[in-house]
Parts: structure tokens; sequence; C-alpha cells
């Protein structure tokens, strides 16, 4: 049965691209992610059900330093049933610095409070100070791993603890100069101002005053995106399922970067391209984002994401470019090729809200829109649960193909686009070629007039390699029609050719 868009003319008539039937795209929109499950009730730094942790994450019934249910600390040394010091010491054992219960090192008697860095029992000269009892156990395997770490910082504190009170002790008579980091006065963690060239400080500088919320209302539902301003008037540029994800008629708010809350309308959008244009009223003095350039961009090149993920407005993360020219359906369906991406993909985390924004050169020039995000469903090779939010796999379309879009859009409403004129589906095992099968041509249009029989597998356009149905259509939407472009297709004989295609046009869409 023939799916897709047949304006588009390049169609699909078998669901599934290979390689890629498991990981699929979605759009990184609207809704904040909901939390994980859990049967445990954690407190500061995550602990687990009727655990309560004091400072620095410890097992149940601990006080401060890691010790067990009814010790607490003091100050100094420590008899038995009293409290322990900071450094996690097992039941009833009461040594700070190591010593045992009812000595004193350096003379002091039992009964006797020692000074700070001091316990009970003197340790054997030269030796190690005695090993502190193990805590009763309680909280299964956490709770243990948790004592245990206790109790290797009890050791090494206790040593520590020790060397300094003996030389305290030795050294009474000395004054001492304390010096506390409480009295120093603060130093500054960064200075924007002189943030280096090209540093991740400067980008974001640079970018975040043209970036913006979006949040939008319809009859269908409610979310949120980003956008990114291309003139001080008021023009926004964002992805068409933010725009209009909500439903027709649907209102749309955008969040400046300085807090400000200003209605806007809908100016155009194309679905194909999953791309829009929105204007703000009554806003004169914009920063309209810097444009740069996909067509240089190279693999491994470090990015910058800036956007609303999660609704957090002005999140900026980094990463590389991870490949260029990604076929990615970012409906999700590889059977339905009406939204298909010739993508940048990129590690910089992007989420849910990220979409319609930034993805930036270290230069601060505009690369990309960011707009869908990988996931993996649950049983899929890819992992045996399903994962959602960002995994590291992000995809942008190429800032060229969207300035294009974004100035169509403003001067006429609607979008031409570049099209081959076949119908295509996956090569399958009789053709023993990775490929676009073409499944039916257009009478009248460039695959024809070029000689492309029915039942060629297109396996390249101009240098660009050709292994799937979406991998064709997102190669010739990167085109402008009218353009000269080297088609290589093998035949149904097994002969390959490479003929020269003139890209015919048709609308795309818009509103």
């Amino acid at each position: 049965m023939t799916t897709g868009d047949p304006a588009n003319g390049v169609r699909s008539t078998q669901p599934g691209v290979p390689g890629a039937d498991q990981a699929t795209a979605s759009t990184a929109a609207e809704s904040p992610a909901a939390p994980h499950g859990s049967t445990a009730t954690s407190a500061d730094g995550g602990f687990g059900s009727g655990q309560r942790p004091a400072a620095a994450g410890y097992g149940p019934g601990s006080a401060a330093g890691g010790y067990p249910t009814g010790q607490a600390a003091a100050n100094g040394g420590y008899a038995p049933a009293q409290s322990a010091a900071p450094g996690g010491y097992g039941s009833s054992a009461t040594p700070a610095a190591g010593y045992g219960s009812g000595q004193g090192p350096a003379g002091y008697g039992s009964g006797q409070v020692p000074p700070v860095g001091f316990g009970g029992t003197v340790p054997p000269s030269g030796g190690e100070p005695p090993t502190p009892s193990h805590p009763s156990s309680g909280g299964g395997r956490s709770g243990g791993r948790l004592a245990a770490g206790a109790l290797i910082l009890a050791l090494l504190a206790g040593g520590v603890g020790g060397a300094v009170g003996a030389a305290v002790a030795n050294n009474s008579s000395e004054t001492a100069t304390v010096t506390t980091s409480l009295d120093q006065p603060a130093a500054s963690s960064s200075d924007a101002g002189s943030a280096a060239a090209g540093s991740v400080e400067a980008v974001a500088a640079k970018v975040l005053p043209s970036v913006v919320q979006i949040d939008v209302t319809g009859q269908t539902g409610s979310g949120e995106g980003s956008g990114v301003i291309i003139s001080s008037d008021g023009l926004i540029l964002t992805n068409a399922h933010v725009a209009v994800g909500a439903g027709a008629g649907a209102s749309l708010e955008v969040i400046l970067s300085d807090g400000t809350r200003t209605p806007a309308q809908l100016v155009a959008a194309d679905t194909n391209f999953d791309l829009a244009v929105i204007r703000v009223q009554g806003q004169n003095n914009l920063t309209p984002i810097q444009f740069g350039t996909s067509a240089d961009l190279v693999v491994g090149q470090p990015v910058v994401a800036v956007g609303s993920p999660l609704g957090l407005a002005g999140t900026v993360t980094t990463g590389i470019v991870s490949a260029l020219n990604r076929p990615v359906s970012a409906s999700g369906d590889n059977s339905n090729q009406s939204t298909v991406l010739d993508a940048i993909q990129t590690d910089a985390a992007i989420n849910p809200g990220n979409s319609g924004g930034a993805l930036v050169d270290m230069n601060g020039n505009l690369v990309g829109i960011n707009s869908a995000i990988a996931t993996v469903s649950a049983g899929s090779p890819y992992g045996g649960q399903s994962q959602s939010g960002s995994i590291g796999v992000g995809f942008a379309i190429p800032v060229d193909q969207a300035r294009a879009i974004a100035q169509q859009l403003i001067d006429n409403g609607q979008v031409t686009m570049a099209v081959l004129g076949v119908e295509v589906q996956s090569g399958g095992p009789e053709t023993q070629t990775a490929g676009a099968t073409v499944a039916g041509v257009t009478p009248g249009g460039a695959a024809e007039q070029a000689g492309i029989p029915n039942g060629a597998v297109i396996t390249r356009l101009d240098n660009r390699i050709i292994d799937s149905p979406n991998a064709l259509i997102a190669a010739v939407r990167s085109y402008q029609p009218g353009a000269s472009v080297a088609v290589t297709y093998t035949d149904q004989g097994g002969a390959q050719h490479t003929v020269q295609v003139t890209l015919g046009s048709a609308q795309s869409g818009g509103r």
C-alpha cells in the first residue's frame, strides 16, 4: 500500500528503514518528563525508605559522620557509652583519633577528657590505631556499603587525628596562628566580560538574548517549546510541531530572555519541513541571532544547544556534531515520510521543550534548529527498558535549509520544495542492493525525463549514499527546485547507471 504525501514527489510503499526499525525519533517538544518510579523515599542525597541520614549521607539511625544507632557526636575524647566524633566508629566504641575507652594519651587518665584528637586507649608505639568494631547491620546492601565506606574514612581520620593531637600535646606551649576560609573575601567564579572568545561562556552570553521560550495552549492540548529571534521587530523561527501542535487557533505566548511575556501570532508553518515563523507584537528592539552556515560543518565539531527543556528557560548544553545528513522521520514512524529531516545529529543534551531552539557553533552562529530526539522502545535490541529524554542522540534541521524555508514562509506563507518524481520503497532481498527502490515514476516528472526506470534501485545522489527511502527523501528536500543532481541507480538487470537530473518542484504546504 502506498504511503506518504504524493505532493512530495518521493513516497514510500513499504514501511520501515533497514537498521532503524527500533530506535525512533520523537519531537523534543512540550511536556515535562515524569519522575522515575521508586519504592524508596529519599532524603537529601538519595536514601532508601526508612532511613534518616545526617549530613554526608549515612546509614539508618546514624548521626553525623556515619555512627550507628544510639551514638551522637561530641567534641574531643570519649568514654564508653558516650558519643563518637566524626569519622564513623562502631557500636559502643568511643574513640576519637583511633583510641579506645577509658584511657588517654600523653598522660591522660581514665575519666579525663583529652584534648581534641584523642580518644581512649593509647596505641602501641609505632603501631596502627586499633580497628573500631563494625556497626550493627541494617538497611540492606546499600546500608552495608555506606557503613564500609564510613569505616574506611574512620581509619584515615583516626591516623590524622592522632598525629594532630600529638602535635598539640607536645607543643602546647606554642601559640599557633589560626586562619579560616570564612574570613576570606569571596573570589569571583567567572567574569563574563572577560570570557575568552570561543568559550561556552562567551557563546552563551551572545546567544541567550536571541532564544525564547514559547508556551502554547489549544483545544487539543498545551505545551511548550523554544524559538530563535530572527528580526528585531519580533519574527521568531521555531518548529511547526511547536507552533501548530496544539491545533488550529491555539494561543501562543513568548517569554523573552529578560522574562518579559508577550503574545504571539502564527505567520506560517510547514509540517513537511517542521518549521514555522511566528511574530510577537509591540517589540522593536529584540536581538536577532547571527546566522551561520551548515554547509561547512564537520563531524566532531563542538556545538552548543540553547533552549527551554522542560520549561527551564535559557538552558545551555554542549556537545559535538555526531553525524551529518542523518535522515530522521520526526513523526517516529518510518512508514510516514511526510516529515523527514535531513538532520544534524548531536550529543548535546536536547530534551522535551528544546524544540525550535538554537544549535550554534563556538562563535555563537546559528547552524541548526533543534527538533527531535531519539528514543528507545522497551524490548528493543538497544536496551531492555524504554528510555526517553536525552540519551545523547538529538537532531537539528540544518540552518541553510531552515533559513530558505523561513524566507518562503515569510514571503509567501507556503513552501515550494524540490521533487524527483518517483515513489520509492526499500531495496529488498531480490535486489541484493541497499537503497531506495523505484516503485513508480511520475509521468512527465524529473525522473522520467532523465530515463530512470521503474524498479531501479537508487543508491547515490551526487556524493551522498542512499541506503533507504528516507535517505532519498531527505537528500532531495535538501536541494532547491531546479537544481541539477547526479543520480546513480542499479537497473533490474544489475547494471549501474549515473544520470543527471534537474529536480522538479511541488507545493509542500504552509498556512
